[in-house]
């Protein structure tokens, strides 16, 4: 099996024009990915510098394939299984600043760079004090980005035409506002000049951005087929869905330099990210926070099983289309095809997705996934969502603990004041207690939930029915 490297196979060459922050498996799967299809789809020649984020990363590994590796996406599109895999050859090198600042620095005199993009995990956005202008590199990304620019803007002498497009992809609500602020922060630390500042407000723009894919990551599990199949050694191969998303909070203008639309491509250059961010956390997250112990109490472990349950399958249809869909503004059409392509993603055949790897810290996430919704839901239908009301007494029953019927122990993992708070209240064998002091948990809330009006009495009631008749019986009588 040959090994794979631009001198056993095809490797092309375009423009530099991208400077990427982060080699790790989501970038690879997603971003380069993406314009991958936009060079062979509209033209766009471009090429991707990686420079690693860390001190240790994976760049060596790139430079052993020549920058070269597959893309294998697998799941359904429009109810057919896809199982495809892709060449990417669209990163032209990668470095690391850490042994070769120089190298790291020169990307800025380059006079046909244009984008930025990152993903350095939700931590990597972040001011450190620490950080100096004459470290090589600054320990932070927006240290090493305000580096970057600013040598640019002193190269090119504060040409306005020479300012970067950023995309941050780390998942923050908001990454792109959060990175600005912090580059400004460096801008007042090491006092840069005010002709800097202007450069970076007017000449740079710096995108909010949402990003969605799910990627496995490598497939240690069919790395054997997939290079029989490819004819390659390839040590870089990277799984993920079909679905993705990527919504781009810029001007219009944006989107002309950076077509991937033009592509036939699912993404989205809008004035505001925060809709689609509370579509995605209302309808993806929202869904598996309560499916997730329903579907464990119940008997069933896989989230794909769940939705193909005949008593568990509508339960998730009607949290998603009938109760947590009713709360948001975006068009109808677009949330009935999000909610589609979710569907679609649960029920993925190459995955399977355990329901206990979602229920970590489920109490925290109900507050910021699921309760919005109910607030929202009582307030436009006069009445509370059943199904979502169902979903918390489902999670603080997980969080009695227990051992179901076919002996599978209950793990619930929070904090430990959430863990030691539902140990108490359960130790009152009473379900008045339980609902009271779940609903009564500011330090969980921010706020007594006992005061939204027939909350406590619903939620009892279904911790009741789920003691005496079961989960499934439960979700039976609601549906």
């Amino acid at each position: 099996m040959k090994e794979l490297n631009r001198e056993t196979a095809t490797k092309r060459s375009y423009t530099e024009r991208i400077i990427q922050f982060g080699e790790g498996n989501f970038l690879r799967a997603f971003a380069d990915w993406i314009i991958q299809q936009m060079n062979d789809r509209v033209e766009f020649n471009s090429s991707v510098v990686v420079v690693q984020p860390i001190e240790h990363g994976m760049v060596g590994r790139l430079q052993e394939q020549d920058c070269l590796y597959h893309v294998n996406l697998q799941g359904l599109d429009k109810g057919e299984k896809t199982d495809s895999l892709t060449r990417i050859d669209v990163i032209s090198r990668a470095l690391n600043p850490y042994t070769d600042f120089e190298a790291f620095l020169k990307l800025a005199e380059q006079p046909d760079m244009r984008f930025v993009i990152s993903n350095t995990t939700e931590a990597g956005i972040a001011f450190d004090p620490a950080c100096r202008p004459d470290d090589r590199p600054a320990s932070s990304y927006p240290g090493k980005l305000t580096q970057l620019l600013y040598h640019r803007y002193r190269t090119f002498r504060g040409d306005r035409s020479k300012g970067l497009i950023i995309f941050p992809c780390e998942l923050i609500f908001l990454n792109g506002h959060r990175l600005k602020e912090t580059i400004e922060q460096y801008i007042d630390l090491w006092q840069l000049e005010d002709g800097f500042r202007t450069w970076f407000r007017e000449a740079c723009t710096v995108c909010a951005t949402l990003v969605d894919r799910i990627v496995p990551g490598f497939p240690h599990k069919d790395i054997d087929a997939i290079q029989e199949r490819l004819g390659y050694r390839d040590r870089l191969v990277v799984q993920a869905e079909v679905f993705h998303l990527w919504v781009i909070e810029a001007p219009e203008w944006v989107a002309h330099e950076f077509p991937a639309d033009k592509a036939g491509l699912h993404v989205l250059f809008v004035p505001s990210e925060e809709p689609y961010h509370q579509r995605k956390v209302t309808l993806l997250n929202g869904p598996h926070t309560v499916l997730a112990p329903v579907a464990w109490l119940s008997g069933v472990d896989i989230v794909r099983e769940a939705c193909q349950h005949a008593v568990l399958g509508p339960f998730i249809h009607r949290v998603m289309f009938d109760e947590l869909m009713e709360t948001l503004d975006l068009p109808h059409e677009e949330l009935m095809q999000f909610g589609k392509d979710v569907l679609e993603r649960f029920n993925n055949p190459f995955v399977d997705h355990a329901v206990t790897s979602i229920m970590l810290n489920s109490l925290p996430k109900y507050q910021t996934r699921d309760l919005p919704g109910l607030k929202t839901y009582l307030k436009r239908k006069g009445q509370l969502p059943r199904g979502l009301v169902l979903g918390l007494a489902a999670i603080i029953t997980y969080y009695k603990g227990g051992v179901r019927a076919d002996g599978k122990q209950a793990r619930p993992e929070d904090s430990a004041e959430n863990l030691q708070l539902l140990q108490r209240l359960w130790a009152t064998d009473s379900t008045q207690a339980v609902a009271e002091g779940v609903l009564g948990a500011t330090a969980i809330w921010g706020e007594d939930l006992n005061r939204i009006a027939g909350l406590t009495e619903m939620l009892k009631g279904f911790l009741d029915d789920i003691q005496t008749k079961g989960m499934l019986e439960t979700v039976k009588e609601i549906s």
